[in-house]
């Protein structure tokens, strides 16, 4: 995710503001959910012609919502003791096992129906 500088500049930030007190799991759950909604609000009602074109011209509001889905699961991350690294290659082999290359190449069912 972030790397240990930056992680501390974060955290340094959230606390001279005293946020930790509002920064509960639920809470940050929520924001995360917000701030998702609001980088798919970018895109809303954009054609797949005109893709493109709108990363082209939203690419600060773009780089802006995916720089705060970022901060708060880099808070997520730390707040709950939880290694993203380590996180993410578990979940790389749950995904492994779950799509092998034989059955999943090429389809986007889930799982349980390849």
């Amino acid at each position: 995710m972030l790397s240990p500088e930056l992680l501390a500049r974060l955290i340094e930030f959230r606390r001279e503001r005293d946020w930790e007190q509002f920064h509960t799991a639920k809470n940050l759950a929520a924001a995360l959910s917000v701030e998702a909604g609001e980088l798919l609000d970018i895109f809303r009602w954009t054609r797949e012609s005109e893709m493109q074109e709108t990363v082209t011209a939203q690419r600060a509001a773009i780089a802006a919502e995916l720089a705060d889905v970022t901060i708060i699961l880099s808070y997520l991350y730390h707040d709950l003791g939880i290694d993203p690294d380590q996180a993410v290659a578990d979940k790389l082999e749950r995904n492994r096992a779950k799509y092998p290359v034989e059955k999943a190449r090429g389809t986007a069912r889930k799982w349980d129906k390849i």
